[in-house]
């Protein structure tokens, strides 16, 4: 007799709520969970899709914490006054046109939901467009230091989620990493930063006033047995169990992406009209072939991963050199391997010394700069998720999208660089 009837979208597949079949891990939760009783700032990082937010979802309750999800237009005062936002204070109308040039304004605050009562007034200059601005208090919004006190006047005690940190400007990521160390000196407030990249210690490479006052957690890594149990679960809760090749074969060409074991499971209850827990238990997936369905899950994004490499190979502009064109030569004609390793910047100059018109007149500036601007091109380009990232530690070019990873493998690589204006040399 089943107990309980879950619809197959409840179990598998990506959805805004955490999947049933959520799975516990070791290097992850057991990380986040034993830390966050220490006070200190979390950063929770890893590829597209592989469980980060579920992971703070999993971990924290509902009302420990507030979230900001971070834009591409952001400066550090627009971050500071969301965290605002979030912790409580309300607007006062205050409508500004868009203008040039900076422009003062005017703003009420009314903080009486944390059961402090504070009305006042501020007046403050920044340049912005048509909007409306929230200040409590008198502060200036680019200074940490008045953030911090206005967040101790309402008695916070919450922690402080940072979303999609990697979307901000690169100028505005090096200069939240410097308000950072201003909140852990002169304040109890944490923050969990969430962002994609497979660097350790990203914001310390920003700040190195921050070593020793992070705690990274790799959210990226799943193991064979990790991601075994999540298809278990899941058929626990919908009464079925997939077969053993199908298993087999998922869990051999998923690349460690459990985006792709949720989706590919979810595409296959589908297809063998599994739409919720069946009343008698049923084996299914001798009907479909697993190879198919991860490349349909794949090829779903092709024309997402197509025009990243269009408007990446654009670069910021015309140049002479056309770097960033070219920084996608090794990528594309990589073997899995070297895919999955990611490439040194070294290797990347030795290719392109062999393969680029300058020849062996490229420099390694060209290449350094060129790798340290890919993330600003792809936020610039409005690419999300983003594909690329460069680890500055480790000097290291590193794909973060494992879809991509996939779809790239079961490309005509040659294909690729002729859409790119780029012929595979001999």
């Amino acid at each position: 007799m089943i107990e309980k009837t879950h619809a197959v979208d409840e179990v598998f597949g990506i959805n805004r709520d955490l999947p049933l079949n959520y799975v516990d891990r070791e290097s992850a939760d057991t990380v986040l969970i034993n830390n966050l009783a220490r006070r200190q700032h979390l950063v929770i990082y890893g590829s597209s899709k592989q469980g980060k937010t579920s992971l703070r979802k999993h971990c924290l309750n509902d009302n420990d914490y507030v979230v900001v999800h971070c834009s591409n237009k952001w400066g550090l005062e627009h971050v500071h006054e969301a965290i605002l936002k979030q912790a409580g204070f309300e607007l006062t109308v205050s409508t500004t046109l868009a203008t040039s040039g900076k422009q003062k304004i005017f703003a009420k605050i009314k903080a009486g939901i944390w059961g402090a009562a504070a009305e006042g007034g501020a007046e403050a200059e920044r340049a912005e467009e048509e909007g409306i601005t929230k200040a409590p208090l008198e502060l200036d919004p680019l200074d940490v230091n008045d953030i911090i006190s206005t967040l101790e006047k309402i008695g916070f005690k919450k922690y402080i989620v940072l979303e999609d940190f990697h979307y901000l400007p690169v100028d505005t990521q090096k200069d939240f990493s410097v308000a950072l160390k201003a909140f852990h000196e002169n304040s109890e407030f944490c923050f969990i930063i969430i962002g994609v990249w497979l660097e350790e210690n990203r914001l310390s490479v920003y700040n190195g006033d921050l070593t020793g006052r992070l705690l990274p957690i790799n959210a990226d890594k799943w193991t064979p047995d990790e991601l075994g149990k999540v298809i278990s679960d899941g058929e626990a809760l919908l009464n079925i169990s997939f077969t053993e090749d199908f298993k087999a074969e998922l869990l051999s060409s998923c690349y460690e992406s459990v985006y792709v074991v949720q989706e590919t499971c979810h595409q296959c209850c589908l297809k063998e009209n599994v739409f919720n827990t069946q009343q008698d238990h049923r084996e299914i997936g001798n009907a479909v072939n697993c190879s198919d369905i991860v490349s349909q899950v794949v090829n779903q994004q092709g024309g997402r991963f197509n025009s990243f490499l269009t408007q990446f190979s654009e670069g910021f502009q015309d140049t002479v050199l056309e770097m960033h064109k070219w920084l996608l030569y090794p990528v594309l004609t990589a073997t899995d391997e070297q895919i999955d390793k990611g490439f040194k910047q070294a290797e990347i100059r030795n290719t392109l010394q062999q393969v680029h018109p300058r020849g062996a007149e490229l420099n390694s500036g060209n290449v350094t700069q060129s790798l340290q601007s890919l993330t600003s091109l792809q936020i610039k380009k409005d690419i999300k998720p983003l594909v690329l990232d460069y680890d500055q530690t480790n000097l290291r070019l590193n794909i973060v999208d494992k879809s991509f990873q996939i779809w790239l493998s079961r490309q005509d690589r040659n294909e690729l660089l002729d859409l790119i204006g780029l012929t595979k040399m001999p």
